[in-house]
């Protein structure tokens, strides 16, 4: 009976160890969460602006728990969300909402803004947006704050443990080279040449991110631009893509993953983790019943062909299901494609995530504690 106790006892001893080395560091320590980028991950910072780039009215928001338009460009949960569910957090509350102060800073907080791209010309026709450069200012704004809250070094090093979403560059073509014909990037340009130009100033970012204490940076390519209801409404006769979106993303998104590659080896650290999104995108739009879809072409809520054309206002076309449709609007994804999105984040081969998935950095993480 002595030797059956001892042996019982060691055993419970490993099972313990075992769950704190494995178990996610997440659902003991909510790590803080950063959001840098344009509509696909604002969570409403537009919504404090003079800009017409908002989602503030219904039917957005139709989906979410309050049933209301928060400012995400969705039927509900946008990707950050959906981020911070899955580590263990609360979702990150915009950097200019009057809310964001106290504990809640240390959550981290979103600085998206819809409209804007790599480049600060791009989205000129919204006037009022949080640039790129600003979001950074921001940053370290918020850092300040932070410090004032719980010391530098407790700041540096909740930033040095936080993750980073990044998401630039569909707008540096939609609402910037392709805004209209004969655009003055356009005339400045190639598209062989506008490519690798808007790479270099991504980079540019991407290291003073980095110079700000970023360590964990998931950095997004573009969808397929060229077949989003947008595109379709104004290029498509029979459902095909615009062949000229569809070759800036196939030359941009091979481009941001050699410049991932080249900056990490500049670093000596996988610090920033490319995410296809192209491809994420790609398989449910192929095959949009595989997953659960009826259409990936027409948008849930828009007005015109594919329901591509503007927003989705009050007066739009809206679908009684969101969940069966790839899109919400003429630009963005679903709750449902997002969250088809955030799996592959969390668990995609190297197919979808250079060179780890998010489960295993949290894994990487979890063993160091």
């Amino acid at each position: 009976m002595a030797v059956s106790s001892g042996f019982s006892s060691l055993l419970v001893v490993f099972i313990f160890l075992a769950l704190e080395v494995f178990a996610p560091r997440a659902e003991a320590d909510p790590r803080a969460f950063f959001v840098f980028g344009d509509s696909l991950v604002d969570s409403g910072n537009n919504n404090y602006l003079v800009t017409s780039a908002r989602a503030d009215a219904p039917p957005y928001g139709i989906d979410h728990p309050t049933h209301r338009a928060t400012g995400r460009f969705s039927n509900g949960y946008n990707i950050p969300d959906l981020i911070s569910m899955r580590i263990g957090s609360e979702p990150t509350l915009p950097y200019l909402s009057p809310e964001l102060n106290g504990q809640k800073l240390l959550i981290g907080a979103n600085f998206a803004s819809a409209g804007i791209g790599i480049l600060n010309d791009t989205g000129i026709q919204f006037v009022n947006i949080v640039r790129a450069p600003l979001q950074l200012e921001y940053f370290k704004e918020y850092q300040q704050r932070v410090s004032a809250l719980i010391g530098a070094e407790k700041t540096k090093q909740l930033v040095h443990d936080a993750l980073v979403l990044v998401t630039l560059g569909g707008n540096d073509f939609v609402n910037n080279y392709y805004l209209v014909p004969m655009s003055a990037r356009s005339r400045q340009y190639s598209l062989q040449n506008y490519v690798p130009f808007i790479i270099s100033e991504y980079k540019k970012i991407l290291k003073r991110l980095y110079d700000l204490g970023a360590r964990k940076v998931l950095v997004t390519g573009t969808g397929p631009l060229g077949c989003v209801p947008a595109e379709l409404a104004q290029h498509s006769r029979n459902g095909e893509c615009a062949a000229e979106l569809q070759k800036a993303s196939s030359l941009y998104n091979p481009q941001l993953d050699d410049m991932l590659t080249s900056l990490n080896n500049e670093l000596g650290s996988h610090v920033f983790i490319g995410v296809n999104t192209k491809q994420m995108h790609n398989d449910f739009m192929s095959n949009p019943r595989a997953y659960g879809f009826v259409t990936s072409k027409i948008a849930c809520c828009g007005q015109g062909p594919y329901n591509g054309i503007g927003l989705c206002t009050p007066m739009s076309n809206l679908c009684p299901n969101r969940d069966q449709y790839a899109f919400w609007d003429a630009f963005h994804p679903s709750e449902k494609a997002n969250r088809i999105i955030v799996d592959q984040i969390m668990m995609g081969s190297t197919k979808y995530m250079n060179p780890m998935n998010l489960s295993t950095i949290l894994a990487l993480d979890s063993n160091k504690w």
